[in-house]
């Protein structure tokens, strides 16, 4: 046997806020919702599916530093340029943890702060 992620849990501030913001990106919808927290996923499938759906869970501890895991996403029908402009009017905004500068990808942060990269390769939708 072996396991498979079914969701990514993610501690903020504002559950409605990122809740919107990833199903844009990501092309989710609403799935569930309790008190202080919205669950989202792919609209086809739901939990439990391929892909993993995502848990935007209300916290009042604020975090400290870099988180030690971030996701990254990749572009499914445009160009990594395009898809940077889409991500940015979204409300992304450019992160610098570092980097060089010659990356092929680029670092942001969602409206909380939290860091997700793009990466350039397209995926097939």
């Amino acid at each position: 046997m072996s396991c498979r992620i079914s969701e990514l849990v993610l501690n903020c501030d504002d559950p409605e806020l990122l809740a919107r913001f990833w199903c844009d990106v990501l092309g989710y919808v609403e799935l569930d919702r309790e008190e202080g927290m919205v669950e989202i996923g792919p609209p086809d499938a739901g939990f439990g599916g391929l892909q993993p759906t995502m848990i935007l869970s209300a916290s009042t501890n604020p975090r400290v530093g870099r988180l030690p895991l971030h996701i990254d996403v990749n572009p499914v029908d445009r160009d990594q340029d395009a898809e940077l402009e889409r991500l940015l009017a979204l409300g992304a905004r450019p992160a610098d943890v570092g980097q060089a500068g010659d990356e092929s990808w680029h670092v942001l942060q969602d409206p909380e702060g939290n860091e997700f990269c793009l990466l350039r390769k397209r995926l097939e939708p």
